[in-house]
C-alpha cells in the first residue's frame, strides 16, 4: 500500500479533518487513540472516540490534539470556513530545486483540476482541493522571498550542526 501525500489534503468537514488527524498519528508517527490521549494528557481515550464520532471538541483541547496527533487538519479546516487561506510560515530558509519543483506540481495540478471541473470530469470539492494547496504554495515562497532579507535564527541546533 502506497503512503498518503498528508500535505496537500483538505477536509470537507471537522469530522474528517478529526479523523484524518488520528490516521495520520497511526500512519506516520505509529500512534494509537490510548498514545493520542496520553500525549493530550486525557485520562480516558473514549472522551477522544466521542469527539471524533460527532465531530464536537472542546476549542481549547484542539492544539493539544493536533499537536498529539503532528497534524494540523482541525485548524486548517476551522480558518478555512472562516474564509481564510492557511499558509505555513517559513523560517527563511534558502530553498532548493526541489522545493520549486514541488511548487511546479502544485501549480501543474491545479490548473488539470480545473481544466477537468470546467469540462465536467472532476467534482468542485477536489477542484478548490487542488486550487487551494497551489495558493498555499505559492504564499508560502511569497513569504520566504519577503524573509529572505532578514532570516531567522537557527535556534535549536547544537555548536556541530551551526558550524556546517
Amino acid at each position: 500500500m502506497s503512503r498518503r501525500r498528508w500535505k496537500n489534503r483538505v477536509p470537507t468537514n471537522l469530522r474528517q479533518a478529526m479523523v484524518w488527524c488520528m490516521d495520520y498519528a497511526r500512519e506516520v508517527h505509529n500512534l494509537s487513540v490510548e498514545g493520542i490521549a496520553t500525549k493530550m494528557g486525557q485520562a480516558n481515550h473514549w472522551s477522544i472516540y466521542k469527539w471524533v464520532e460527532n465531530g464536537r471538541m472542546p476549542a481549547v483541547l484542539i492544539p493539544a490534539y493536533e499537536a498529539a496527533c503532528g497534524i494540523d487538519f482541525v485548524s486548517r479546516f476551522l480558518a478555512g470556513t472562516g474564509g481564510r487561506l492557511v499558509v505555513e510560515i517559513p523560517s527563511g530558509k534558502s530553498c532548493d530545486a526541489k522545493d520549486v519543483m514541488q511548487l511546479q506540481g502544485e501549480l501543474s495540478g491545479a490548473i488539470k483540476s480545473l481544466t477537468d471541473f470546467y469540462s465536467g470530469k472532476q467534482d468542485a470539492v477536489e477542484t478548490l482541493a487542488q486550487l487551494k494547496a497551489a495558493m498555499q504554495g505559492l504564499a508560502y515562497h511569497h513569504r520566504n522571498v519577503e524573509q529572505h532579507q532578514t532570516p531567522e535564527l537557527p535556534l535549536g541546533l547544537t555548536d556541530m550542526e551551526s558550524d556546517t
